[in-house]
């Protein structure tokens, strides 16, 4: 692999896996009302006449019933409420890492009032927002498209603001930002050749991935957050009913991780592909092996990489946001990554795949909410299976289902799963979900 090839491929990496704030579409909303508020150069609050926020049905999907951070609230309004009295765009997905009580006093008082509106926007585009802001007779709109804080437009009275290229939240130009990440052209045995081989050097700054969401973790287990899945589970874990393994174990801390981030934990989440909760599924299951099998920091940066490149890969096939829920794609990375430290390589990298597609394809998103953290702990469990089963050469056979010979067609078959044949259950959702309102 040259150097340019893992340069390409860092990059990639670094695009998708980034530290997040809370559930990363209410975020991005936050972001976006922010950098309208920016745009009129606005610093109080109580001079914003209108906001008006524009949100494709996947956005309002994910929005609707998940806790914000620092606020004991849940939903969208809340959301854009903060990014006009605290956000701050530089922050890209950390938004709103200043939210203190005046802060959330002053978007209280912002949610109560008659001047936010929160509606579906008329786009085909499954990640879309615009904020438009209004203060002093000027108004200000940004739109977010395709990647949570992919800042594509920032007008101030209807004249554009940004140049020709795309910007990043913080306003630095990004061509990277084009690139889909089927532009990169990875495919399986490409990303377990760069985790086994790139310069450790050049990895090391996954581990970052360690410091955040173990945090998260910690602060799930030992507070009273949601269902309390993880914490539920670690506390059981010494009686006769479930037991202490490493799947109960990694079950237990990424749960409680999801746990804290789905009821508005005011630490952030090392996010994968615009998710906080799949970056917590990729990295959690693959660092509780770490821990029992006495890795060291190399082979754990080296298991992230995998676990992550691969989340990264098949989510390529989905798109950012679908009907089917992100903890099947992050987990199955994780189960790449504790194959990776159980010894297996590329044959048993791609049973452990197949295995996972063979099981838990079809658990639907029905938004982001306290109960992901159930869904995420049904993900490691068949994670921890799943590659147990393939460093056995145990692996799902090519005549079951949507499981091929190839591990590229098998991906791509989940993903049109995914984001064509599951596309009127996720209007279904969406329409069940609405009318409870």
């Amino acid at each position: 692999m040259t150097e340019e090839r893992i340069a390409e491929i860092i990059e990639l990496v670094k695009k998708e896996v980034k530290p997040a704030l809370g559930c990363t579409e209410p975020a991005a909303v936050s972001l976006a009302v922010a950098r309208s508020r920016e745009a009129l150069g606005c610093t109080d609050y109580r001079k914003i006449e209108s906001i008006v926020v524009e949100v494709s049905a996947n956005i309002l999907k994910n929005g609707m019933g998940v806790g914000i951070p620092g606020t004991g609230m849940v939903g969208l309004r809340i959301a854009a409420a903060l990014g006009a009295a605290c956000g701050k765009s530089a922050y890209g997905l950390e938004v709103l890492k200043d939210v203190g009580a005046n802060s959330i006093d002053e978007a209280r008082e912002i949610n109560d009032s008659n001047m936010l509106v929160i509606r579906l926007a008329d786009t085909p585009k499954k990640l879309y927002i615009k904020a438009t802001v209004a203060a002093d007779g000027h108004t200000a709109s940004t739109v977010i498209e395709d990647c949570h804080d992919r800042i594509v437009s920032v007008t101030l009275d209807g004249c554009e603001l940004l140049q020709e290229t795309l910007h990043t939240a913080d306003g630095a130009s990004c061509h990277s930002c084009e690139k889909s990440t089927g532009d990169y052209g990875l495919s399986v045995h490409e990303i377990v050749e760069f985790a086994q081989y790139a310069p450790f050097s050049e990895i090391e700054f996954i581990l970052d991935s360690v410091t955040l969401n173990k945090a998260l973790s910690d602060e799930g287990l030992h507070g009273n957050y949601g269902l309390n899945v993880g914490r539920t589970i670690m506390e059981n874990m010494k009686g006769d009913l479930i037991g202490d393994s490493l799947l109960t174990y990694a079950m237990a801390v990424t749960a409680a991780a999801s746990d804290a981030r789905m009821d508005g934990c005011l630490l952030p989440a090392m996010s994968n592909s615009g998710s906080g909760n799949q970056g917590i599924t990729a990295t959690l299951p693959v660092i509780a092996f770490a821990e029992k099998c006495g890795a060291d920091k190399e082979q754990l940066a080296r298991a992230l990489m995998l676990s992550h490149l691969t989340a990264i890969h098949i989510k390529g096939y989905l798109g950012k946001l679908s009907a089917l829920c992100g903890c099947v794609i992050a987990s199955t990375g994780s189960a790449c990554g504790i194959v990776y430290l159980k010894g297996g390589g590329y044959r048993e990298i791609c049973c452990a795949i197949k295995n996972m597609i063979g099981n838990i394809t079809g658990m639907v998103c029905d938004g982001a909410k306290e109960g992901c953290a159930l869904k995420v702990a049904s993900g490691v469990s068949s994670a921890v299976q799943s590659a147990l089963l393939a460093v056995n050469d145990i692996c799902v056979a090519s005549h079951d289902g949507i499981i091929d010979s190839s591990i590229e067609k098998t991906i791509e078959n989940l993903g049109t799963i995914g984001s064509t044949g599951m596309q009127s259950a996720d209007k279904m959702i969406l329409d069940i979900m609405v009318g409870k309102v």
